[in-house]
């Protein structure tokens, strides 16, 4: 397949997964396509040498797994995660402010709130119903079109607006929605009838609950005078989820133990029953071992990829970054290096990666943050501490992180599919000692 469909698929991907939820039923559909068998946490599970399997856990967090010819020799994993930063409606979203109708929102990750101003937006999430007997039932549900817009305040009414501007999050960032009228502004009956409509519920089924997220109705797209880059939402970390994802189905090699897993709450610090702090991934690798020396053993022959987007050097902004670990879009993946460990790479680790580099024809580049600068984090370091397993942190050079709006390069987008299939493939993760 072309540069050009990988890039494409990659975008009906994100279009597709407005939300964690619908990222993992997309991810769940492709491996049930691709004779993956589902298995539920809550039943006893039956693997046969050389199966394809996956789980999920609350239709947020996702492993998919292929067994090789024997445990104990370890798993390559691919580690992501599946949230992005966004708005998030609050459980009472209605205010009724001077005739307009805004829904009252919170902020979900560190977003970056500028860009999220004069969107065509629309909800996207998961909702839990009541059925007329009691019982509950969960459905995901989109809007698809424009339903929402956070207009700006015009500049001749905030003249400091490109000096000065802060951004006030529970006053400025609700959305208008509609016009206050003389009744209430019904929207349960909005989320229901789309259901309805989407043959997900009956007419006599009520809105318990509901996890629902903004987002913005433009699809992802290429750009650049010769297409050589990619815009879209949540490509921080979607990306990484379906190159992973890619990776595991399109591999060859049927001898080793390969397995992605893709977390949800990252954002936010991963300390949910589903994010990287949780037993998610611990709890399927000790099934998968049945003994505490099996699993041990399996886990000391392991090596974990934890891939995330990384900071490209911004041609606006090069003082942001160290002079000699500037990344390039289009030059190759990125291995993310920090000596407080907020990233897990050592030199054992790098070297692995490397090897696989080199064994798909692929460059490498590096990131280190400026020594006078915070440095950010991934489920890495969270779970290489949480399983005790070797791991190394790479991603993909990225502009605007945690806008509404993130840039890549199509280049990029092969080579570290290329880069996951290969690190699947090693033959040995084995570093001998001196």
């Amino acid at each position: 397949m072309s540069k050009i469909n990988h890039t494409q698929a990659l975008i009906d991907f994100i279009d597709r997964s407005p939300t964690p939820f619908h990222a993992v039923e997309n991810m769940r559909q492709l491996l049930l396509t691709n004779k993956f068998v589902e298995l539920r946490e809550d039943e006893s599970w039956s693997l046969e040498s050389s199966g394809k399997y996956f789980t999920t856990r609350n239709g947020s967090s996702i492993i998919a797994f292929r067994l090789g010819d024997e445990l104990t020799e370890g798993f390559r994993m691919i580690g992501a995660h599946t949230d992005s930063p966004c708005l998030r409606l609050k459980p009472n979203p209605i205010n009724l402010t001077n005739g307009y109708v805004t829904f009252g929102v919170e902020v979900y990750g560190g977003a970056l709130l500028n860009p999220w101003f004069d969107r065509d937006l629309s909800i996207a999430g998961r909702v839990v119903l009541k059925k007329p007997n009691g019982d509950l039932i969960s459905r995901l549900v989109n809007l698809e079109e424009s339903v929402a817009f956070i207009p700006s305040l015009a500049i001749h009414l905030d003249r400091d607006a490109n000096s000065k501007r802060s951004i006030n999050p529970q006053t400025m960032l609700p959305p208008l929605v509609g016009l206050a009228g003389d009744s209430a502004f019904d929207f349960s009956g909005l989320l229901l009838q789309r259901l309805i409509d989407d043959g997900k519920c009956d007419a006599k089924d009520l809105l318990s609950d509901f996890e629902l997220s903004l987002f913005d109705t433009n699809g992802g797209k290429e750009v650049g005078v010769n297409n050589e880059f990619l815009v879209s939402a949540r490509l921080d970390n979607l990306l990484s989820c379906w190159l992973g994802l890619q990776a595991l189905v399109t591999s060859e090699s049927i001898e080793v133990n390969q397995l992605i897993v893709c977390n949800d709450h990252e954002e936010v610090g991963s300390g949910s029953f589903v994010g990287a702090k949780s037993n998610f991934l611990s709890g399927v690798l000790k099934r998968l071992s049945q003994e505490e020396g099996c699993f041990q053993k399996m886990i000391s022959k392991s090596l974990l990829v934890s891939t995330d987007n990384a900071h490209a050097l911004h041609p606006n902004f090069p003082d942001k970054h160290d002079s000699s670990h500037g990344p390039l879009i289009n030059q190759g993946p990125v291995l993310k290096i920090n000596s407080n460990q907020a990233y897990a790479t050592n030199s054992e680790s790098a070297a692995l990666l490397r090897s696989a580099a080199t064994r798909a024809g692929l460059n490498m580049q590096n990131f280190v943050v400026r020594s006078d600068m915070a440095c950010g984090s991934t489920i890495g370091p969270l779970t290489a501490s949480q399983l005790g397993i070797r791991t190394v942190d790479v991603g993909v050079p990225t502009f605007g992180m945690h806008s509404i709006r993130e840039l890549a390069g199509c280049k990029d987008i092969e080579s570290m599919r290329g880069l996951l299939r290969a690190v699947l493939e090693l033959d040995s993760l084995v570093v001998k000692d001196s």
